[in-house]
C-alpha cells in the first residue's frame, strides 16, 4: 500500500449526474468519470488501464481491442496502459514480466481530489502490498505510485508519482502505453518528430534521425524517439486531431503492428483493426531514470482534442 496521506475518500456515486458538476462512479472494478457537458472517461483497477475517453458527442478516441480481456487475467490491448519500472524485455537476470508489474496488478483506488464543472481528478495506488509473490520478489523495492487522472472538457491528463521509501536509490521506466483511435492510419501523420534520433526496433534496434516534418505509418513500425523536443500532434490529412504535450518524459514510442505484426498478436482485433490506431506513447524509456532514497520523481502527459 502506498504510504502518507492519502486524498480525501470518495463515495460510491450511482445517482445521475448533475447538470453543473462532475461525476465519478464505481461500478465492481472499473472508475468512470463524467462531465456535465457528455465527456467521460474510465478506468479499471486492473492495472489502473483508462479503457475509454469519449468526448461529448460520444466519440471514443482510445482504441481498445474487442479480442482483450477485461477480467484481470493479462495486460489490456489498448486503451493507456501503464508501463512501469521497465519497458520491454528485463535485462538479464531479471525475473521482471516484460513491461513490468504496473499494467498487471491490482490498484487502489485513493479518492477524488478535484472536481467542478469542467473538471474531475481522481488518484490511484499501489506500493509492494499490491503486487504478487512473484513481481515483489523481482523487484523487491520500497516505492509507492500515486497515478492521477484528470478528466478535462477536451482534454485528458495522466500523471505518476514514484516515491523511493526505501533506503537505496532505484532505477525504472516509465511510460504512457497511449492507443490513439484514428479514422484510417493511410491518412494519418505525426509531426514534432523532425530531427529527433530514434531507435529502430524494426530493424534490429538501428539508429537513425527523422528527417520527416510529417511522419507517415506505411507498414510495421515500432520506433523510440529519444528527447523529443516539444509536443507531438497526429494529423488526420491537413487537419489535426490529437496533440501530446509532456512533462519529464523526453521520449516518445510510436508503433502500429500493420497486418502481419497483428496477425501474431492473439488478443489484437479485429482483424484490420491496426488501421484504426496509433500508438504515440510518452515516456521515460532510452534510459532508467535513477531516484536516490527518500525522493520523489513526477512525470505526466497532456492529451488534447483538436
Amino acid at each position: 500500500m502506498v504510504k502518507g496521506p492519502k486524498p480525501s475518500g470518495i463515495a460510491v456515486d450511482n445517482s445521475p449526474a448533475s447538470t453543473d458538476t462532475a461525476s465519478v462512479k464505481i461500478e465492481s472494478d472499473q472508475v468512470t468519470l463524467s462531465l456535465s457537458t457528455g465527456e467521460s472517461a474510465t478506468i479499471l483497477l486492473h492495472g489502473a488501464t483508462i479503457i475509454s475517453w469519449k468526448s461529448s458527442s460520444g466519440e471514443d478516441h482510445l482504441f481498445l481491442s474487442p479480442a482483450t480481456p477485461l477480467d484481470g487475467s493479462s495486460a489490456i490491448r489498448g486503451g493507456i496502459p501503464l508501463v512501469f519500472p521497465i519497458f520491454g524485455p528485463p535485462p538479464a537476470g531479471s525475473k521482471l514480466a516484460q513491461h513490468g508489474f504496473a499494467r498487471t496488478s491490482k490498484w487502489e483506488l485513493l479518492g477524488k481530489t478535484s472536481d467542478s464543472a469542467s473538471h474531475v481528478q481522481v488518484d490511484f495506488g499501489l506500493g509492494p502490498a499490491n503486487l504478487t509473490e512473484e513481481a515483489r520478489a523481482a523487484w523487491p523495492h520500497e516505492f509507492g505510485l500515486i497515478y492521477s487522472v484528470v478528466l478535462s472538457k477536451g482534454s485528458l491528463e495522466t500523471k505518476i508519482l514514484v516515491r523511493n521509501e526505501g533506503k537505496e536509490s532505484v532505477e525504472f521506466n516509465v511510460l504512457f502505453h497511449t492507443y490513439l483511435k484514428v479514422p484510417d492510419i493511410s491518412t494519418i501523420t505525426l509531426t514534432g518528430l523532425q530531427n529527433t534520433s530514434y531507435k529502430d526496433k524494426v530493424l534490429a534496434g538501428a539508429t537513425s534521425t527523422e528527417t520527416s516534418s510529417a511522419l507517415t505509418i506505411t507498414g510495421e513500425t515500432d520506433r523510440v524517439y529519444t528527447r523529443v523536443p516539444g509536443p507531438v500532434t497526429v494529423q488526420d490529412g491537413s487537419k489535426p486531431i490529437y496533440s501530446i504535450e509532456r512533462s519529464n518524459l523526453e521520449d516518445i514510442v510510436v508503433w502500429n503492428p500493420w497486418k502481419e505484426g497483428a496477425e501474431k498478436i492473439k488478443d489484437f482485433g479485429p482483424a484490420e483493426g491496426y488501421r484504426n490506431m496509433v500508438c504515440v506513447e510518452a515516456g521515460s524509456v532510452a534510459r532508467f531514470q535513477t531516484l536516490e532514497a527518500g525522493s520523489v520523481w513526477e512525470g505526466g502527459q497532456i492529451l488534447s482534442l483538436l
